[in-house]
């Protein structure tokens, strides 16, 4: 099953700060949701292992992380895929692009993502709702680490 999902996030710091944010593997950890681990396995590379629950189903997913296409402090390419034993597997990518705005920064995202087992059979709206309540969740953690900057 395919999804796509966008967004946009006002940032109350510079891009440079958000930036560094963004590249802080600490921070990552912090703000994704479930995140047990994460790793550096190499330049940009990073091991994950994330504890998931979407509607009845409930995962460990250990995969890898992949940081490419620098522009910085403007954009970046984040791709990731995980293996969840019996509840599946995800993987995908998001771009993300920096801009100033409003005396901030304004983040998008756009998300591309494949997922298939247990989790594909949940049916569309479930996972997508999941989806955006985890982008949600990580954003508002995020926008936390930026202000404490």
């Amino acid at each position: 099953m395919a999804m796509t999902m966008t967004g946009e996030v006002q940032l109350p710091a510079s891009r440079e700060v958000v930036w560094e944010k963004l590249n802080d593997p600490a921070v990552l950890k912090a703000c994704i949701p479930g995140c047990e681990e994460l790793e550096r396995v190499g330049d940009n590379q990073f091991q994950a292992v994330a504890k998931m629950k979407v509607g009845p189903v409930s995962a460990r997913f250990k995969g890898k992380v992949t940081l490419s296409d620098f522009d910085p402090p403007n954009s970046y390419k984040i791709s990731g895929e995980g293996e969840g034993g019996v509840a599946g597997f995800a993987k995908g990518g998001a771009t993300v692009a920096l801009a100033e705005k409003d005396g901030g920064t304004l983040l998008s995202y756009n998300v591309e993502a494949q997922i298939g087992g247990k989790l594909a059979q949940l049916g569309q709206r479930l996972i997508n709702g999941a989806a955006k309540k985890l982008a949600d969740e990580f954003f508002a953690k995020f926008a936390d680490a930026v202000k404490a900057a």
